[in-house]
Parts: C-alpha cells; structure tokens; sequence
C-alpha cells in the first residue's frame, strides 16, 4: 500500500474563463438580481397598498418574462445551479403573486376596505371585527 499524494498542484484546477464565458456569467448574474428585485417589488408593493394592484401586476408580469429568460439561458448554457434553484423557486413566488392579484381584481372593494379597517384597528378586537367585515362582504362565505 503505498499512497503517494499528488502534488497540491494538480488536484482540482479549474481552467480559466474565457472572456466571453466571463461576460455570459456577469450577464446572467445581472438578470438574476433584477429577477429577484421585481419579484420581492411585486410582493412589497402589494403589501404597502391595494390601490397599486397596477404596479403590483407590471412587477409580476416581468418577474415571469425574466424569469423564463434566466431558465432559458442556464438550460442552455448550463451556467449555475443556484441561478436555476432561485429562478425556479422565483417563478414559483410570482406565480402565487399571479393568483392573489387575480383574487383581489376579483373583490377589489373588499380588499381595499379590509385594508383600511385594518390599519386603523388598534386592539385585536377591533382586527377580528375587520376580519368579521371581510367575510360577512364576501360572496359565498356567508
């Protein structure tokens, strides 16, 4: 049994980058961050106010078409598999995003109400009768 280690030299050596390997990775790097931005935007957004439920909708729309963009491009040039876990994981939390827009379009007025009763409720009594308010509003939860 005679174990000779290798030299330090030739144990995982990575050859260097191109530079166009270089600048696809910046790029897709680039895509990701702005990716990640617009999806917490849509969620933050939707969060501060109802009444921007436009923005919300513009922010969302774009998270998907960046995101399809980012799955694209790791696909096809195999660069990083966390850039795929996020921009998966990302696509998911926009398309949750896509459902609750389309339920608050749905009950606008209600939402929007909900909203407003809850910021000016100071105890939790007062929270449970805006939640009380909500549903009693709501078509079929009666």
């Amino acid at each position: 049994m005679n174990n000779t280690p290798e030299p330090a030299g030739q144990q995982r050596t990575k050859q260097p980058l191109s530079d166009a390997a270089k600048d696809s990775l910046t790029k897709t790097r680039n895509l990701f961050r702005i990716f990640i931005v617009t999806v917490l935007g849509a969620f933050f957004v939707y969060q501060l106010d109802v009444s921007y439920l436009w923005l919300t909708g513009i922010l969302t729309a774009a998270s998907f078409v960046l995101g399809v963009l980012l799955l694209v491009r790791s696909a096809r040039l195999k660069e990083s598999k966390l850039v795929l876990f996020g921009t998966i994981s990302g696509l998911v939390v926009s398309l949750i995003m896509l459902l609750v827009i389309l339920a608050t379009a749905l009950f606008f007025r209600q939402v929007q109400d909900f909203q407003t009763c809850s910021r000016e409720a100071l105890t939790d009594q007062a929270l449970s009768n805006c939640r009380v308010q909500l549903e009693s509003s709501l078509p079929g939860l009666r």
